[in-house]
């Protein structure tokens, strides 16, 4: 079977075939592409789980992980082979058919924070005879060549199968990875990064390698150069010294052209831009680049300036639709604003008007807005983009608490584009709403793409350099002090406290003020699992997806140990004041001659999911023939925030759907349910229960006649000793986490 067979498929980490199992032993139709293919479409060509059948979906088999941890990885699936994230971040090869384990790649250091437990999935390459067939995955910042068949490391790849993913990155002084795998295109690998949230972070340049020798092929500086498109969109020398306008989130190839289609990232610092005023090029932006060269074909700037983190991270969808009498390849580009952008795919012209229209201008001390912003004019928003008191929902809020969050709502600042103040800011969605990873999907055959959208606020409010970060923690969570209601009264500049204003500054936007986990994992146990010096090591050198803070001056890493150590002795609000300068040295300097801004400002990001009347996430069907909604169905609703017509779930499923030429698209989120939906209606055909929430996207596949759809559970009950659930349930006891196999019941034998 050729690799260019298994174009149409979803995040699933699959591939090869052992000496035990040929091609010829195995018919089937895989998986192996990081969302289904290079189109990064969530669509799958199979019909046989149909929206008729879809009821009679089985469980065929089950594969325990051996761990607690929680897996985004999709897998991919070659040749009656299934690879998946296990054993404490190795990866793992199973029989896709019965889910028994044939080999296991262990990464150096193990546990939470290494191997490729935080990885959103990998890549699969072969060689026009299939000789030689490689998965590449990045981990702890490199990345791993291991061989498909053995699961050992190809030696003649890079330094012994491992590639620095420094190379090709100015001021990378640290491990630079990213969790999301990149894609392959012909002998490339091209590959995005994660450069961290700080200032003056290093650069997200993208960068293509061979995949036979780890050789750097192109690199497309982001930050332009002199004499690049974009410079005099920062200030001069911006390269020198500004970061980020990286590429963490997903991309998309048409092979057929050889065009890289590509989510940029926010500059860094993303919420205030005293120091890079202008519109910062490429930050932003879908940007097309020829796959082969890295040359810049065209771009389209989402959001000019960025102060509210509202990056693209979810890929672009590739379809061809009917516009204005024409047949037209169109590429649509869904983004954390909320927004659906729409282009010829060949051109970069909008196929509707985007306007720019005049946005509110901002107050902080060194701040220079964009005077416009651009809006889409035709195609509607897929989630909303305003909050004002009127939509408050208290169904979870003591009397007091309803009190507090009508006046602070009432004085807030609102609005679309409504630049982050030194008093609170409304912003709807936030910075963890909208399309994320895994949040978009197409149907090549009709032109229907798909969004996940979140309608998650996030109240913001900047502070100087320093400060404490706790008036705007975030999460409405019922036992949390607030003002007037049990808040920590005045306490001891201990070293827990100083801890606090480090983690605060540092670490909160990714491990929550709570320490139980955001953008990354739960860390308020992070000492007792890996001991003190193993936190140490972590925090200066980074693991998995996680950046390093090389630069925390020694007594300041000795606070946040401390803090890590006992966190419960410095809740919110009780973060030490008055650190700035010390503060200052977590982050690099500004270059000499550079003038550097007022204060380099920070907030929170403020992240409010209940806040805001249900439901909280909704998926939603446009048809790019007329740039109109087909359907939208809500997700987001908990049981105890009413009747849901559809779905229930939570505000924020870490999870995507997958379409499938059956008629049905499939959604497993956080709330131990498999959907299926009537692709063309939205409508509830069933659901599946599962043991626990579901993250990342399934992998749908084809082996000797039988279609079957894996899904990562992330825990929950487990499943009882044999390795099998009952037909269509679940029986306790159950086990840890596992990964889980759907399928039609088998035929009977005569």
């Amino acid at each position: 079977m050729k690799a260019t067979s298994l174009r149409h498929l979803p995040i699933a980490l699959a591939l090869f075939v052992l000496p035990t199992l040929t091609p010829q032993a195995q018919k089937s139709t895989g998986w192996s592409e990081y969302l289904g293919g290079p189109d990064s479409s969530h669509y799958s060509p199979l019909k046989q789980v149909n929206s008729r059948n879809v009821k009679q979906l089985e469980v065929a088999w089950n594969y325990e992980t051996g761990d607690e941890l929680s897996y985004t990885f999709c897998p991919l699936v070659v040749d009656n082979i299934a690879f998946v994230a296990a054993k404490q971040g190795a990866l793992v090869a199973l029989d896709a058919t019965t889910g028994k384990e044939l080999w296991v790649y262990t990464f150096p250091g193990g546990g939470r924070f290494s191997g490729i437990a935080g990885q959103r999935g990998a890549n699969y390459w072969e060689s026009k005879d299939r000789t030689d067939r490689r998965i590449l995955v990045t981990s702890s910042g490199m990345l791993h060549a291991i061989d498909a068949r053995t699961g050992k490391l190809v030696d003649s790849f890079a330094d012994h199968g491992k590639l620095d993913l420094k190379t090709g990155i100015d001021r990378a002084s640290a491990p630079l990875g990213s969790r999301t795998p990149g894609r392959i295109f012909e002998n490339l690998i091209i590959l995005g990064s994660a450069t961290g949230e700080g200032y003056l972070a290093p650069p997200g340049d993208i960068r293509a390698f061979d995949v036979l020798t780890g050789k750097l092929v192109w690199v497309f500086h982001t930050i332009p150069r002199p004499g690049e498109y974009g410079y005099e969109t920062w200030p001069k020398d911006a390269h020198k010294y500004m970061g980020g306008v990286d590429v963490w989130g997903e991309f998309t190839i048409d092979v057929k052209r050889g065009i890289a289609y590509l989510a940029t990232a926010s500059a860094k610092y993303e919420l205030y831009g005293g120091d890079r005023q202008g519109d910062n090029l490429y930050a932003n932006c879908l940007l097309a680049l020829d796959a082969r060269t890295g040359k810049r074909l065209w771009h389209f700037q989402t959001v000019h300036h960025d102060l509210w983190d509202t990056d693209p991270a979810a890929a672009p969808q590739l379809a061809t639709v009917r516009h204005e009498g024409k047949t037209v390849d169109a590429v649509a580009l869904a983004s954390k604003n909320g927004f659906l952008y729409v282009f010829d795919r060949v051109s970069g012209k909008p196929l509707w008007p985007i306007e720019e229209r005049p946005v509110p201008k901002s107050d902080v001390p060194g701040e220079v807005t964009s005077p416009t912003q651009p809006f889409p004019t035709v195609v509607p928003p897929f989630s909303r983009q305003s909050m004002t008191v009127k939509d408050m929902y208290d169904a979870f809020m003591t009397d007091e608490q309803k009190q507090w969050w009508k006046e602070r709502l009432s004085k807030a600042r609102a609005g679309l584009y409504t630049p982050p103040a030194l008093t609170d800011t409304i912003l709807i969605p936030s910075v963890n709403g909208g399309a994320l990873f895994f949040g978009s999907g197409a149907d090549p055959t009709n032109g229907t793409v798909y969004v996940l959208g979140k309608d998650m606020p996030s109240i913001l409010k900047l502070v100087p350099a320093g400060e404490s970060l706790a008036s705007n923690a975030g999460g409405l969570i019922p036992d949390r002090p607030r003002p007037g209601r049990g808040a920590p009264q005045a306490a001891p500049l201990t070293a827990e406290r100083r801890g606090r204003t480090v983690y605060e500054q540092n670490c909160q936007g990714c491990h929550g003020p709570d320490l139980k986990g955001d953008r990354g994992p739960q860390v308020d146990n992070a000492v007792n699992r890996i001991g003190v010096e193993g936190t140490r090591t972590v925090i200066t050198k980074g693991k998995g997806g996680m950046p390093p803070i090389a630069s925390l001056a020694p007594p300041l890493l000795d606070d946040l140990i401390a803090f890590l150590t006992k966190p419960e002795a410095a809740p919110p609000g009780t973060a030490a004041p008055a650190i700035a300068l010390a503060m200052m040295r977590s982050e690099p300097p500004y270059p000499e001659g550079v003038e550097p801004p007022p204060s380099r400002y920070k907030t929170g990001y403020g992240n409010e999911p209940y806040v805001i009347t249900p439901p909280w996430s909704k998926i939603t069907a446009y048809d790019l023939n007329t740039g109109k909604i087909k359907w939208q169905t809500p997700y987001g609703d908990l049981p105890q925030a009413g009747p849901s017509k559809q779905l229930r779930g939570n505000v924020y499923p870490k999870s995507g759907p997958v379409i499938t030429a059956g008629g049905l698209v499939l959604f497993a989120g956080n709330d131990s349910k498999l959907y299926a939906l009537d692709k063309d209606t939205g409508e509830l055909i069933c659901t599946k229960d599962l043991p626990n929430g579901s993250l990342g996207v399934p992998a749908v596949y084809e082996v000797n006649g039988r279609q079957y759809v894996l899904l990562a559970v992330s825990g929950g009950n487990p499943f009882p000793v044999g390795g099998r659930l009952a037909p269509g349930g679940v029986n306790p006891p159950a086990i840890s986490k596992s990964y889980i196999a759907f399928a039609l019941p088998e035929a009977k034998k005569p």
